[in-house]
């Protein structure tokens, strides 16, 4: 049986957390920030949990994590 593929795009967007959950960073932060507000980008620095939902099929993106 050969080994199973980490997808390399998943791998550069998830960190797994000690509790077996992922996170990553949020969105809306690359470009366009002049019309955002500062409250907003200062909010989208923190990271986030991904929802409980998708924890299954990003497990599977990332079998070594």
């Amino acid at each position: 049986m050969p080994k199973m593929k980490t997808n390399r795009g998943a791998a550069k967007r998830f960190r797994k957390t000690a509790s077996g959950r992922f996170k990553h960073a949020q969105s809306h932060r690359r470009h366009i920030l002049t019309k955002k507000p500062t409250k907003r980008k200062r909010q989208l620095r923190s990271s986030q949990l991904v929802h409980e939902a998708d924890t299954k099929l990003i497990a599977r993106m990332l079998p070594y994590v």
